[in-house]
């Protein structure tokens, strides 16, 4: 395994203040690493560097100059004017020009027969046929597709998807991926994670999202105050050794208190002989001091505000019908809503959610149908925009613009500053301006507001877009112990299992099913009915049927053998999974080799599940 690029002694500062220095990391071929830490620890500022968007104040980044790296940022950028096709195909590609003029010209109502029979040999010549298959299916699972669209008309989340599919296009050396499940629907992201471990794919990306960093990575490297520390392992690995590296700092910590006050008071005795003390003496001190306000800063989030009284009646929806133009969105749905309701709106992007939502929260009258809503009844309504902040305000003015004290739910008043402390932000950002804050530290701020307003009807519409891990994991203890309603619009699957009993499932065309369970239990309910065994019913009714086409024998054995590859293949990967965490960190070879054992049974996996889908759908 060759070492693709390398950071030596990387040192970076923000605002005239150093987010780390002398830091080194070398990502090899094949590594699948993510990048975790806190909001605000330098994380999309490292993939930028190293991503080589521009250079570090310390250190320099060591690379062959041939390496391609691709990079996905948080908050994509575009060239004025640009349409989608102009973004998508690549000049200096011969192959991609030829698949752009002819996606344009089919798109166009009365295509030239003459071109298109020009394009139809230049593709065959250039062997690009494949390559068009795989570019469409990449711009349809990021549901792109009038390429003639001009760029500035997309919204934020579709900016972000095409920027995501030109990247996954070009396939480059190097991912270097921002939160790449961001604005992506479940189905989108499960088909990602199967594109990114399959070939020998090298990936550095930072994601909120705990599957998907379980499922795709097998290397994690922590971001700490300014340190790195790294996990040869997957995201449960790194759970269990960081507990452990965290327990030993606790201990380390404590024996620094009590050596810092020992040291304080030798520093304070007989000032006027401070002169004659030894300065190695003085500097030890100044280090221990360093070190104990480093680690009194790594506090958690306390979420217990004060949840507004519940009546009898929440709210009642009856008989909601929407639609927009000819597109249905809600045709009948009736629902009564009931004390600690908790609930996971699930859909695919543009089936409808945020428009149920508006309705729900009375931002929306429906076309049809009667909203009933308690008189008791307060909505926290966390939307995926965030909210516009003023850049130049201070962050402590932005709360004390809602309440200069703030009722908890044990009855005592704490102070907007003492919020803010709990929400993690140290005095010193509290003061600062709003420009200075990363984007995971706006959200973190928006969330805080929200839940100010002592809701008992709580509306969480993608709340961990851009959330370090540690914030998620405090903000679920809070909704585990939240006493009123709690729906939940996330393509976070481990969130929505967590915090969900119920679904809401926008199946399209106005369809809204309910579900009693959370994602996964409705996933694992999908996969057995398809698997049931047909009933004298079911048999009847494919009389009815246009008759089917029947597999030849070889076919048919085929079908039967690629179920039991199948099998066998997830069982080995399996068990190699569960190989892979009991191997020491220190044994790099041994979990590279377990890592592309892997990689190689997904693939062969992937092929095998193609092909059985294949013949399957014959039959069906």
């Amino acid at each position: 395994m060759s070492t693709l690029i390398a950071a030596e002694n990387l040192g970076h500062a923000y605002h005239d203040e150093w987010l780390f220095k002398n830091l080194t990391l070398g990502i090899q071929t094949g590594q699948r690493v993510a990048l975790v830490g806190i909001n605000g620890a330098g994380k999309s500022t490292l993939l930028k560097l190293l991503a080589e968007r521009f250079s570090p104040l310390e250190g320099k980044i060591v690379k062959n100059k041939l390496i391609k790296i691709g990079f996905l940022d948080q908050e994509p950028t575009f060239t004025e004017g640009y349409s989608i096709s102009d973004f998508i195909f690549s000049l200096e590609n011969k192959q991609q020009q030829l698949i752009k003029e002819y996606e344009e010209l089919i798109e166009h109502p009365n295509p030239d027969e003459k071109k298109l029979n020009r394009l139809y040999e230049e593709l065959s010549e250039h062997n690009a046929w494949e390559y068009e298959h795989e570019i469409k299916t990449i711009l349809s699972r990021m549901g792109i597709r009038h390429l003639q669209q001009k760029i500035s008309t997309l919204s934020g989340g579709q900016k972000k998807r095409l920027a995501l599919a030109k990247l996954l296009i070009e396939d480059p050396d190097i991912y270097v991926l921002d939160e790449p499940t961001n604005h992506l629907d479940i189905d989108t992201i499960e088909w990602l994670e199967s594109l990114l471990t399959s070939g020998n794919k090298t990936i550095l990306l930072v994601t909120h999202d705990r599957y998907f960093l379980d499922n795709v990575c097998n290397s994690i490297v922590e971001l700490d105050r300014g340190k790195m520390y790294n996990y040869n392992g997957n995201y449960a690995y790194f759970l269990e050794k960081k507990f452990e590296r965290e327990a030993a700092d606790e201990s380390t910590f404590q024996k620094n208190k009590n050596l810092l006050k020992k040291e304080l008071e030798w520093m304070r005795r007989m000032p006027q002989a401070r002169g004659t003390k030894s300065q190695s003496r003085i500097n030890a001190y100044y280090d221990l001091d360093d070190k104990t306000k480093q680690r009194s800063d790594n506090q958690t989030i306390n979420l217990n505000m004060k949840m507004a009284r519940q009546g009898g009646k929440i709210l009642e929806l009856d008989h909601i019908g929407q639609t927009f133009g000819e597109k249905n969105i809600i045709s009948d749905f009736s629902y009564t809503f009931k004390k600690a309701d908790r609930i996971g709106l699930a859909g695919k992007n543009g089936t409808g959610k945020s428009t149920l939502l508006n309705i729900i929260t009375g931002n929306f009258i429906p076309e049809r149908g009667i909203v009933g809503t308690g008189e008791t009844t307060v909505y926290g309504y966390y939307k995926q925009g965030g909210l516009t902040f003023n850049e130049k305000e201070r962050v402590i003015d932005i709360v004390k613009s809602d309440a200069e004290y703030i009722k908890m739910a044990d009855g005592s008043m704490i102070t907007a500053s003492q919020l803010l402390t709990l929400f993690l932000f140290p005095p010193k950002k509290q003061h600062g301006m709003v420009e200075k804050l990363s984007g995971g530290e706006k959200k973190r701020l928006h969330l805080m507001k929200v839940l100010m307003q002592n809701p008992n009807f709580l509306i969480l519409d993608e709340p961990t877009n851009d959330l370090d891990i540690d914030t998620l994991n405090v903000l679920e203890e809070f909704l585990e112990n939240f006493p009123g309603v709690l729906i939940l619009v996330s393509h976070d699957r481990y969130l929505l299992d967590k915090m969900s009993e119920q679904l809401f499932i926008m199946e399209g065309k106005g369809v809204v099913t309910i579900y009693n369970g959370n994602y996964s239990e409705h996933r694992n309910s999908l996969e057995v009915s398809r698997e049931k065994p047909q009933t004298k019913e079911t048999k009847s009714n494919e009389k009815e049927k246009p008759a089917l086409k029947k597999l030849s024998y070889k076919e048919q054995k085929e079908l039967e053998d690629s179920e039991l590859k199948i099998r066998g293949f997830e069982t080995q990967i399996e068990t190699l999974d569960k190989s892979l965490l009991q191997i020491d960190n220190k044994q790099y070879q041994k979990i590279q080799e377990v890592s592309e054992a892997i990689n190689v049974l997904k693939k062969q996996l992937d092929d095998v599940s193609s092909r059985w889908l294949e013949l399957s759908e014959l039959t069906s």
